[in-house]
């Protein structure tokens, strides 16, 4: 494999991760005041690391803070006094986020002591008319064949909050506005061939990203393979606590199992086949604390490793799990999927919408012909997706 290329920072004016900290984070700072009715304390620990992430350097966190230890160790003492944007772009998205839970007193005791700041946006998604016409769509798979199904669902996943498109089975069909199809890779056969309907697939794991409805057609995926038999077992990751906006988080997925044994049809029956997994141990849901860390997987602890290790296959969903499989670098994208991956304990697939500009595994002419079309738009802009698989 090639020299690894340097990590990617935000350090560049115009460049998606520089409009990440200097734009989206302070919008997310104002967005998260305006949600909840915080006091004075609140509020002006809000101003200040608003303030902080405009015109300051990074702080470390308090001495008393319960988890300072684990992120000196993550890198809080090596980036310490530095600016927000002369640092790993993926290690500044993860700290800006636990120091904006603690700025809203998620960590300590309190009125608001484990309250979501993002769950008000997430609940409302969850309970808006477009779910509502997402999960209706679900009754038309009922006439489709078992590998139209799989698509579908996959396509679902895949999509997320596109997820009719993946039900309707168009999501990897035409073009987009520049000539070029959607998905980028597709290594689905790949896929399939380890998740055959024979049995013999004893676990899943899947890496959950976003909630609200991002996370339903997830849970739909899941269902769809346990009561096929495709997997005996499945594991479903998601994070420790509110990260990255809307990652899910255990409460979320209850509130997603909510939303489908609240619906009706066939909604309802993934619902209820998800509730009766869980209560059987079919299907379990980890939080691992390194699910937050500001690092790529590769650097995982021995623990985490072995929950990956036993399994068939470990699926990644969503662009943040791409960029910590990957290593956020700047990899040409050509760059050998295989290669980079193959630390990962056993066979892992990475399902994403592409959100950032972190690539691996194109064929040459793809690549050609994306940056042709849409220069480099292609690489941040949702309308593109892969599905990769290393065996």
């Amino acid at each position: 494999m090639q020299d690894t290329p340097p990590v990617i920072l935000g350090d560049e004016p115009g460049s998606f991760p520089y409009s990440v900290l200097t734009e989206r984070h302070p919008a997310i700072i104002r967005q998260v005041s305006e949600a909840f009715p915080y006091g004075p304390e609140r509020r002006a620990a809000l101003d200040a690391l608003l303030d902080d992430c405009t015109k300051g350097v990074i702080e470390p966190l308090p001495a008393d803070a319960h988890d300072r230890d684990r992120w000196r160790e993550w890198g809080a003492a090596a980036y310490a006094g530095r600016p927000w944007t002369d640092v790993p772009w993926l290690w500044a998205e993860s700290y800006f986020y636990r120091r904006l839970l603690a700025a809203v007193g998620y960590f300590t005791p309190g009125t608001w002591q484990g309250v979501d700041p993002f769950r008000p946006a997430k609940l409302a998604e969850l309970d808006s008319e477009e779910t509502d016409e997402e999960l209706a769509a679900l009754d038309d798979l009922a006439d489709l064949s078992e590998p139209e199904q799989d698509r579908a669902l996959l396509h679902g996943s895949l999509w997320g909050n596109r997820a009719d498109l993946g039900f309707r089975l168009s999501a990897a069909d035409g073009t987009t506005p520049g000539g070029t199809p959607p998905l980028v890779a597709d290594d689905s056969a790949a896929l399939w061939s380890l998740l055959r309907p024979t049995g013999t697939a004893e676990l899943l794991c899947l890496v959950a990203d976003n909630a609200g409805r991002e996370l339903i057609p997830d849970l739909l995926l899941i269902a769809h393979l346990l009561t096929r038999g495709r997997v005996q077992r499945a594991v479903l990751h998601v994070k420790s606590y509110p990260y990255f906006v809307s990652d899910a988080t255990p409460a979320d997925v209850l509130d997603a199992l909510r939303r489908l044994r609240s619906a009706q049809g066939e909604a309802r029956a993934y619902g209820d086949a998800l509730w009766a997994a869980l209560t059987d141990g079919r299907l379990a849901v980890r939080a691992h604390p390194f699910s937050c860390a500001p690092l790529p997987y590769e650097r995982m602890p021995d623990d985490f490793r072995g929950e990956f290790a036993p399994a068939t296959v470990t699926v990644l969903k969503g662009d943040l799990n791409y960029r910590r499989l990957v290593g956020d670098r700047k990899w040409p994208p050509t760059t050998s999927f295989a290669d980079v991956t193959a630390y990962f304990p056993g066979p892992v697939a990475a399902v994403r919408t592409l959100k950032s500009e972190v690539i691996t595994g194109l064929d040459a002419g793809t690549e050609a012909a994306l940056t042709a079309a849409e220069d480099q738009r292609w690489r941040t802009s949702g309308t593109h997706a892969l599905i990769q698989v290393r065996r």
